[in-house]
This record gives structure tokens, sequence and C-alpha cells, in this order.
């Protein structure tokens, strides 16, 4: 038996796969329709990689059969900024890859699937100064939209065919290397545009508060949800929360500074993106990821900076 990780070439999943490996995971499969291991350098001889595509059926299928993984972690997919730009891929990437996972899990009795789900699940109608587990979730992005039916998607699989699917909605992953365009990619763009020279222009006001996450605390939150007892886990689709108190993008571009003294950062504020920001970007409370499975991060935003800046400077063949 193996593990699968989908997206496992990627930002979240090249860092799962080598969590796994350190735990003493044996050749796990990493699955991406992006065949590049170059996230993956040092373990590139401890994966098996499989390049195909979420939405052809026959692919998942495919890997599925031939691997016969007892956990699927399910982290590939598109990204907010290309599902709007998009919708018609980003359905069949997100929603009926998932469904793919899904169902090939079901036929070749795949014991568990971790998925990697969102905060832009919620938008609209948000009654309440918090974010947590039972807020409404109305979302205004297509990205958003497609999670929502893949979190309720993954509910039936559980309720009909016994599948453990559990899945961590996450708040900004901040990382290096990141290349693909998101509503709050500045939170790490900014990070590594100062740190190669670059100036960097905000696109929202100073005061904006973006929950955000480093991407080895999001790695290691699916792993440990994965890992909890199953008698333990109730709510199932969890929101996690990574730097509390959130800092504003005044606050990061100050620490930035800090950090990186020639830093060139000012800002110009996008109202429209502005105006969807003002509507999401709330605290968060994962009480119950707290609770049911002993969620902590451990990275604040000084700290994140900080190894943001170390990763670039170890490794940066990994995220030119």
């Amino acid at each position: 038996m193996s593990t699968l990780i989908t997206g496992g070439t990627g930002f979240t999943g090249a860092e799962v796969t080598r969590i796994l490996l350190e735990k003493g995971e044996k050749k796990p499969i990493v699955f991406d329709i992006n065949p590049s291991t170059k996230r993956l350098d040092d373990v590139a001889d401890q994966v098996e990689t499989m390049q195909g595509d979420l939405g052809n059926f026959s692919h998942v299928l495919d890997v599925v059969k031939k691997t016969a993984p007892r956990v699927i972690y399910h982290l590939g997919g598109m990204l907010s900024v290309p599902s709007d730009a998009n919708p018609a891929a980003a359905l069949r990437a997100n929603a009926l890859g998932t469904y793919h996972v899904l169902e090939a899990a079901k036929l070749f009795d795949v014991s568990q699937v971790l998925f990697s789900s969102t905060i832009a699940t919620y938008g609209l109608d948000i009654r309440q100064d918090i974010i947590n587990d039972y807020t409404l979730q109305r979302p205004q992005l297509f990205y958003g939209a497609t999670k929502v039916f893949c979190e309720h998607l993954g509910l039936f699989y559980k309720r009909k065919y016994g599948l453990d699917f559990r899945s961590a909605r996450y708040p900004s992953i901040v990382g290096p290397g990141v290349k693909t365009p998101g509503v709050v990619q500045f939170t790490s763009w900014v990070i590594e545009q100062c740190a190669k020279g670059n100036p960097f222009t905000f696109n929202v006001k100073p005061e904006t508060r973006v929950p955000v996450i480093y991407f080895k605390d999001a790695a290691r939150a699916i792993v440990l949800l994965g890992e909890a007892p199953l008698e333990n886990i109730k709510m199932v689709n969890y929101v996690i929360a990574g730097v509390t108190p959130i800092a504003s993008a005044g606050q990061l571009a100050d620490i930035v500074k800090a950090k990186v003294p020639d830093a060139r950062i000012d800002f110009q504020p996008d109202l429209e993106l502005q105006n969807i920001l003002d509507k999401l970007l709330l605290p968060i409370d994962d009480g119950c990821a707290r609770k049911e499975w002993g969620w902590r991060p451990e990275y604040d935003q000084e700290r994140i900076v900080e190894d943001f800046l170390q990763e670039l400077k170890q490794n940066p063949q990994r995220y030119t």
C-alpha cells in the first residue's frame, strides 16, 4: 500500500511529500499535470512521479488502480484568479477532478482522502465578525464555489460509501516560488520580490488584513489531520488559521523592510478587489481543528518572513 499526492509537485504538495518521507513513507506517488520535480529536488529519487490530468477520469482511474494507495492527499486544482478567468477549466479541474478522485477511491478501496479546501468558500452575508466552521458558505469567487461543491461531495462519499474523507479549509498560503496569480498572492510576492531587489506594489490598502498560513504549516496541518483517530473527526471539513493575530499589509511591509533594508514597497489599491476582500477577510476561529485533532500553527508573520528568505537563499533552484 502507498500514498498518492495529487498536485504533488506543487506548492503544498511537495512539502507534504517531504514530510511523509521524513516520517518513513516509502516511495510516495506524486501525481501532477506538471511533471517538474524541481520543488522535490532533494528527494526526487525517493518518489514515483506520474503525470496526469485530474479532469481526465481515465488518468485518475489509472493512477489509483496501478498504485493502490491507502491514502490520497488531494491537493491538485486551479486557484482563484485562473478559475475566475476560465470557469469551464476550473469546473473540470476542481469539481470534476475531485469527483474523479473520490469515485476512484470508492472503486479501488482507498481508505482515506484528504482534501485541500479554502476560506474562499466564504463570502456573502457573513453575519458575525469572525469566520468559524459554522459560518455560512456563500462564495463570491468561482474557485470558492467549486471548493464548496467538493466539500459536500466528500461528505456524500463519507455517508454513502464509508470513505474516510477529511478536508482543511486554508487561508492564503504563503511561500516562495508562487507563480499562479491569486487574489491575495501579494502575501508571498512582496517577500520574494523584495528579496530579489525588485520594487513591489500592494494592490490593497495598508490596513487590509489577510489571513495567512505558511506553506510548511499548511503541509503539516493536512498530514496531522490525516493522522487523527477517526473517532475524533466530527466536523470533517475544518477551517484552520495560521498567523494569529493577523498582520495588516502595512505591518507585513514593515517586517519585510526590517529584514530587507533596501526593500521598495508602495500601495496602489484595486478598489474592485478591495471590495471583495473586505467582505471575506475576517479573523478565523479554528477551535474545532484544535480540539478534534490538535492543530497549532508554528509560524507567526515574522518567522514566516525569516524562513521564506532563508528558503530563497538556501534552495533557490526550487523556486525559480
